[in-house]
């Protein structure tokens, strides 16, 4: 099957590339590296030629509530619009779990992309994943004399099985919004950047920074946890450390 991977050369899009070609199908990566532009809808006709279904990685880094919601509007209405041109099937999205419970600038376009999933007409899918292992070393790899780490309570899911829930997701039927994805056990943001730092060699001080407002309080209360049953990942966190020290 032909499956289109928007943000596919991302860091979470790379890995449903991987997945989907490691099961035999054929991925179709949007990104502008391949020529095609979601905030313009350049070149998104041509690439969605032939395609059934939809994986919808794409991202902004910043976290500007005016950005972000522009951003995942725009995208949105370009990628969808174009799915119902080609006759996709299947639209399935990556959200984050608590998006609709903490009140944060890039949760707020998270949202606006659900919504517009849910309002296209084309059949879709929302997996709402809890924070990655990866996250971790996202924070260390900024420069500075020291690390600086959010407090949060979460419950993190390595990337590479989140990959594989869309690549499952997309293969079946459209369930608009699916059981939350979260990990094997619940965790300590700093303590989990200190932990990969140490496992490292690191020496830079990690800084906790509790974010303001409303936002920081329900990070430190655990709205980003999962609310009901669901998937769960099986990788632990110590375990991910163990593979990714070096």
């Amino acid at each position: 099957m032909r499956i289109a991977v928007a943000g596919g050369t991302g860091w979470t899009g790379k890995l449903v590339v991987a997945a989907l070609r490691e099961a035999g199908h054929e991925p179709q990566v949007i990104a502008r590296s391949a020529g095609v532009d979601l905030t313009t809808g350049r070149g998104l006709d041509q690439a969605l030629d032939g395609v059934e279904r939809v994986i919808d990685t794409s991202n902004i880094t910043s976290i500007s509530r005016a950005k972000a919601v522009a951003f995942f509007e725009t995208a949105s209405a370009h990628l969808l619009r174009a799915e119902q041109a080609a006759g996709v099937t299947h639209h399935v999205v990556l959200s984050i779990v608590g998006v609709d419970r903490v009140d944060y600038g890039y949760y707020a376009g998270k949202l606006a992309q659900e919504s517009a999933a849910e309002a296209s007409g084309v059949p879709y899918t929302v997996l709402r994943a809890t924070q990655f292992h990866e996250f971790a070393a996202q924070m260390l790899e900024r420069g500075g004399p020291f690390a600086v780490a959010p407090r949060m309570r979460c419950q993190p899911v390595a990337a590479r099985e989140v990959a594989q829930a869309l690549v499952d997701l997309a293969l079946g039927a459209p369930q608009g919004m699916a059981p939350e994805l979260a990990g094997p056990e619940e965790r300590d943001m700093v303590q989990m950047v200190r932990q990969l730092h140490r496992a490292r060699g690191g020496r830079r001080p990690v800084l906790p920074l509790k974010m303001p407002g409303k936002a920081g309080k329900s990070m430190v209360g655990g709205a980003l946890l999962p609310t009901g049953p669901g998937p769960r990942g099986k990788i632990t966190y110590d375990e991910w450390v163990a593979a990714n020290a070096s």
